[in-house]
């Protein structure tokens, strides 16, 4: 540990660390931009702290946004509720859907994207050689598994 503070140090001192071609015919010590050592490290804490300030104030920023634009905020009680042509609702107008309706998106979402995968892999297929078709027939066997994990389980039956 303190053969690395002792580089770091010399770096930052605007030498190079001993055994490196610099530092065989270059003995002085130069300063970077004419700053001292501890000026380095200043600056280079301060982007951090600016970075970080920057992030968690855009973070409040846009909550606190949403939270004086969303119209719980406004004292009308009917902007909430949902418009149907006119006519005024009876009963619960907030249904929930199945689980299985979102089991099928995700399904639907994630086979969808690998069809992508496959047809640009089929683009460069006669550039791949024989490591591209084999890493594409373990890619589909994954997808293949994971089908018939789905199908066992008894997530492609409509109830």
């Amino acid at each position: 540990m303190r053969f690395v503070q002792r580089v770091a140090a010399r770096i930052c001192e605007g030498g190079v660390p001993a055994g490196t071609a610099a530092s065989e015919g270059d003995h002085r010590r130069r300063s970077p931009v004419g700053r001292r050592p501890n000026e380095v490290h200043v600056t280079a804490i301060w982007y951090i702290v600016g970075f970080a300030f920057a992030g968690v104030s855009f973070v409040f920023l846009t909550i606190g946004a949403a939270w004086l634009l969303s119209h719980r905020n406004r004292g009308d009680v009917h902007k909430g509720l949902p418009y149907e042509s006119g006519i005024d609702t009876y009963g619960d107008t907030h249904a929930r859907f199945g689980l299985s309706f979102y089991i099928y998106a995700l399904l639907f979402v994630a086979f969808d994207i690998e069809v992508v995968f496959i047809y640009l892999w089929a683009l460069i297929f006669r550039d791949l050689m024989l490591g591209g078709f084999v890493s594409m027939l373990i890619f589909v066997g994954i997808l293949l598994l994971g089908l018939a994990y789905a199908w066992r389980k008894g997530v492609l039956t409509w109830h």
